[in-house]
């Protein structure tokens, strides 16, 4: 009888325990995100919690986000940054070379993840793409090769393009190393840039000044949040000086701008949100290397080359990754 009364007081004891562990509230998991640009899209949008709940995060359940958007005033983006650190996030993710910086100076040992910050290396948020060190990891960029390639496809698609403008936000360290890599490639190719470095909205009005005494032959749009702001500025003068113009990524081109070259979008956030995953898991952003972009989209609007009276070689035509009507 004493024997199996030890045995039910055991059984009821680990029944005990195994409703306790299972009365454990799940570990709430806080991620901060941070956008140099507006509420509502890309980073801030739906999609990162989409990549989120793919690999079981349920918003409110097991994961809160706390979102900032700057709308281009940079000089908030430290504020951001110490407040997410206060309120203990587990991780942040940012978007832009400015939020990666103001993350790497103010977020002290909290994990980061950067995206579209530009080549991490040559702008010093990391010593190494393999080896980052630190608590920064992320996806970087191919800067320089992917402005040679958007030179090479330009002239392809434009044979007669020599000459071409490039807009760029000359504030921005990260978007003056792509306009760099432009010039650099300009010059192996035979080609001619035509520095168009913007600081604020009202620059633009000077760039196209400047354009219109000196007619390129097309334009070269670097983007970052100021030039985005003022993309259709860019598309219209585009298309009312009939000048063919190439973008970085494909939304820019769904909103008119003539073709782009560029990393997938959505697959950079993914690839930052499984990183994000791994060290809400417990791994140290420092054993992370930082990825480089495996997915990249031509695209093209068809429309817009209509209205510029141009006809896209079918070799341009045939790798397109997106042709809009």
């Amino acid at each position: 009888m004493m024997i199996l009364r030890r045995i039910v007081l055991a059984a009821a004891g680990v029944a005990l325990m195994h409703m306790g562990a299972l009365a454990q509230p799940e570990k709430i998991n806080r991620v901060g995100l941070v956008s140099v640009g507006a509420s509502g899209v890309l980073i801030l949008g739906p999609g990162v919690a989409r990549d989120f709940a793919q690999r079981g995060y349920v918003e409110g359940q097991n994961i809160v986000f706390e979102r900032w958007a700057a709308h281009g005033k940079v000089g908030s983006l430290p504020g951001f940054i110490e407040e997410l650190v206060a309120s203990h996030v587990d991780v942040i993710i940012t978007q832009s070379y400015p939020a990666a910086l103001a993350a790497k100076e103010h977020a002290g040992n909290t994990p980061i993840v950067v995206t579209f910050s530009g080549d991490p290396v040559a702008t010093g948020l990391v010593t190494s793409l393999a080896h980052p060190g630190g608590n920064i990891t992320g996806v970087s960029e191919i800067a320089a090769e992917l402005s040679a390639k958007r030179l090479a496809i330009l002239k392809e698609a434009v044979p007669s393009v020599h000459n071409v403008a490039v807009l760029w936000n000359a504030d921005d360290f990260g978007m003056t190393l792509r306009y760099q890599a432009a010039e650099a490639e300009a010059k192996r190719s035979g080609m001619l840039i035509t520095p168009l470095g913007v600081r604020a909205p009202d620059d633009f009005d000077t760039a196209f000044s400047e354009m219109k005494k000196t007619p390129p032959d097309a334009i070269m749009m670097v983007t970052d949040v100021l030039t985005v702001l003022n993309r259709e500025r860019v598309i219209d003068f585009a298309e009312e000086h009939r000048l063919p113009a190439i973008f970085e990524y494909a939304y820019l081109v769904r909103d008119g701008g003539l073709m782009s070259y560029g990393p997938d979008v959505d697959a950079i956030f993914d690839r930052a949100v499984g990183l994000a995953d791994r060290i809400l898991k417990g791994t140290k952003p420092a054993e992370l290397p930082l990825e480089l972009p495996t997915r990249f989209e031509l695209a093209i609007n068809l429309k817009t080359a209509k209205a510029l009276g141009l006809t896209i070689p079918e070799s341009i035509l045939v790798r397109a990754d997106d042709l809009i009507e």
